[in-house]
């Protein structure tokens, strides 16, 4: 609770201006929508998918008038998902080491931790995570509906698929019935035209100032005037401007699809590589979910020509499961990504000023920020193509003494437990 309050503060009191302006557009697109009855989506193209207007609404119990409370509710709402994912998290051998992470990266974040559209599809996408074996229906449902506010977190699908069998029955078809029921209630609202325009609206962006890509450009803008930060005042975003800039703009929509598809056939590998042990060693399956979750996360930001601080919070669920769990080989990842949340937050919004004007400092803090990314990529590739050792003699003692406690989720832990 403090921790929120803490982010609440900041939000709406000491960083309104420049940390929650996003909360305020929400509010005016519901204003807009219950005054004149045209609604994003509905009427028009829209920037976000179309179930984003689900947790605009339920904010705006509290007003939309330019007075009203509405960015209070909205903390309130995503206090509430927090608060249901941490209590998910203590039920776990190790939740308390992984509530206390997934709080602190929070704070180390920042505003934009809790005063975006991400900070709703984090905690639904650690749901997800956390029930991805045990109850995979549910999973994919929750990771379905969670793209349909940020995208994101559908990505932790594709793993998912590859670890669960009859994937048609429990991953394509609770996943096509949540689309369905999305698709088909926007077009019954008239929207049906523009339910897929949030994939378009993203080729108008040049290559934002924040992009792990953009980090070449960012450098030599402090040794050349070739380089130019320029304000897109269309999406209100600072995008450079230098040789190469729009070129790699342009080529990243394409690389973005490859790095995807490149992960995914990574994964397809991996699982054929384990054989039959992939499914009899629930660790190393919930490991593989995991971990591919995580790559493609950082695959869908380091190959992104945006670079919005509040993606950070797309790579904290996995890490937070893995965690609770006591999965190996995460605790270098956790720290390392603290250390991102932290230098995400000094960029923005506190010294997004200096990063703006060209300022060293808070430039090297940035180029710092996105090589970290771009080395977590690789280190977490490298992860999946060795995956940790495991013992079978331990998984039989671990299985042995969850049936006393009873309970598949038990099994798991207590196997994760052994295999530590």
């Amino acid at each position: 609770m403090l921790t929120h309050l803490w982010l609440t503060y900041l939000g709406t009191t000491l960083l309104a201006r420049a940390s929650f302006g996003d909360v305020d557009l929400y509010r005016r697109w519901v204003a807009t929508g219950l005054t004149t009855g045209t609604w994003p989506v509905l009427d028009g193209p829209w920037v976000y998918p179309a179930a984003a207007l689900l947790p605009m609404l339920a904010a705006g119990v509290a007003g939309v008038t330019p007075d009203a409370p509405y960015a209070l509710a909205w903390c309130g709402l995503v206090t509430a998902l927090d608060a249901a994912a941490v209590a998910l998290l203590l039920r776990r051998r190790n939740g308390h080491v992984a509530a206390a992470w997934w709080l602190a990266f929070l704070v180390l974040l920042g505003p934009v931790a809790i005063g975006r559209l991400d900070a709703v599809a984090a905690p639904v996408t650690l749901v997800a995570l956390l029930v991805a074996l045990t109850h995979p229906r549910t999973s994919t449902a929750l990771l379905t509906l969670g793209a349909w506010v940020k995208v994101a977190p559908g990505a932790a699908v594709l793993p998912l698929l590859l670890a669960t069998r009859r994937p048609w029955r429990r991953v394509v078809l609770p996943g096509a019935a949540v689309c369905a029921l999305v698709v088909g209630t926007v077009a019954l609202l008239g929207g049906g035209g523009e339910v897929a325009s949030f994939v378009l609206e993203q080729d108008a962006r040049g290559l934002q100032l924040e992009a792990v890509a953009a980090t070449p450009w960012l450098v030599a803008g402090l040794f050349t005037t070739r380089v130019e930060h320029v304000f897109n005042r269309g999406l209100v975003t600072w995008e450079i401007d230098g040789p190469g800039t729009q070129a790699t703009a342009d080529a990243l929509g394409a690389v973005l699809v490859a790095g995807v598809l490149a992960v995914t056939a990574l994964l397809w590998w991996c699982r054929r590589r384990d054989g039959a042990r992939f499914w009899s060693d629930d660790v190393l399956r919930g490991d593989f979910v995991l971990r591919g979750a995580f790559v493609l996360a950082l695959t869908l930001i380091v190959a992104n020509k945006v670079g919005s601080p509040q993606f950070q919070s797309w790579l904290a669920p996995p890490v937070a499961v893995a965690l609770a769990l006591g999965r190996p080989w995460w605790r270098r990842t956790a720290v390392t990504l603290l250390g991102v949340a932290a230098a995400t937050q000094w960029v923005y919004p506190w010294w997004y000023g200096d990063v703006v004007s060209g300022w060293p400092l808070a430039t090297l803090v940035l180029a710092a920020r996105n090589v970290t990314l771009g080395v977590l990529l690789v280190v977490a590739v490298v992860h999946l193509l060795r995956p940790p050792g495991h013992d079978p003699r331990a998984s039989v003692r671990a299985d042995a003494a969850a049936a006393t406690r009873g309970g598949p989720d038990d099994a798991v832990v207590a196997r994760t437990a052994a295999a530590d």
